[in-house]
């Protein structure tokens, strides 16, 4: 399932194809059908929309005029917005949980870090019964992971561009910026599903320009033998990590048929509460 905070209503349009009059007036549906299109690629069961408004960029005049808009996302009131997640995430009782990194210093969308601000929180809340009793019966997810782009993924990139003798995209702000890799606890192989992962993002036409040289620069088999895998940063685990030293290739590694670890309602509380 995936969770939408928002409907995309404030985004710009990228795409210059797309940048048509009627584009833009009627913004909001055009973004709700290639969310469907691309999530029907993908295969996802269900889309749920959190119900909340684009906020816009920080630096754009949609931000400016948040504060005036009542239901902008990151201007939501942060415990409703952590009980319509729990809600979900009790109603879905999923076993594993991915969401944005706190990531303040590159793509700082507010958005998309009011998204990691109502995820972690909503994380824990979903399986304690004293939280949101009105929100269903608790069910506690077993792993939340933040989604990463790697400086080993943007590496090998800059280097393909360069073996091809094609301009890379990726300038020196890319590397002067502090790497995260040490972080990384999964490397989830998805060669296999590399041309779903184009379609699915060329769907979102009003975001996605197809000539851009960061997203489609190189062909994509070029681009999925370049980098084989997605990234993430295992955040909370009720059932333990990667040993030292090694990573993980699934998201699911350890979560049993079940999906319940050996330990009690108690104990999985506390280990939310009480991370090792």
């Amino acid at each position: 399932m995936l969770v939408c905070c928002t409907g995309g209503e404030a985004g710009d349009i990228l795409n210059p194809v797309m940048d048509r009059p009627e584009v833009h007036a009627d913004l909001s549906e055009v973004r709700a059908g290639e969310l469907r299109r691309s999530a029907e690629i993908i295969g996802y069961d269900e889309v749920v929309m959190l119900g909340y408004h684009d906020s816009g960029m920080s630096d754009s005049d949609d931000d400016a005029r948040r504060s005036v808009h009542p239901n902008a996302f990151a201007d939501a009131d942060p415990d409703e917005a952590v009980g319509r997640l729990v809600a979900i995430i009790r109603r879905v009782r999923p076993h594993v949980v991915v969401t944005y990194p706190d990531e303040r210093r590159g793509y700082n969308h507010p958005d998309h870090l009011q998204v990691h601000d109502i995820s972690v929180p909503a994380f824990a809340a979903a399986g304690d019964p004293r939280r949101y009793p009105e929100a269903g019966e608790p069910w506690q997810p077993l792993k939340l992971y933040f989604t990463t782009w790697s400086r080993a993924r943007i590496e090998a990139l800059h280097a393909k561009f360069a073996e091809l003798g094609l301009e890379s995209p990726y300038s020196d702000w890319w590397f002067d910026r502090p790497s995260h890799d040490h972080l990384i606890t999964t490397k989830v192989p998805v060669r296999d599903h590399w041309q779903t992962r184009c379609d699915a993002l060329r769907a979102h036409a009003t975001q996605i320009d197809p000539a851009s040289p960061f997203w489609f620069g190189l062909p994509d088999d070029v681009a999925g033998d370049a980098y084989p895998w997605d990234d993430y940063v295992l955040a909370e685990t009720l059932v333990g990590g990667p040993p030292e030293g090694e990573l993980e290739s699934d998201l699911f590694d350890r979560v049993t048929a079940t999906g319940e670890p050996e330990v009690g309602a108690a104990a999985r509380r506390q280990a939310v509460e009480e991370p090792a």
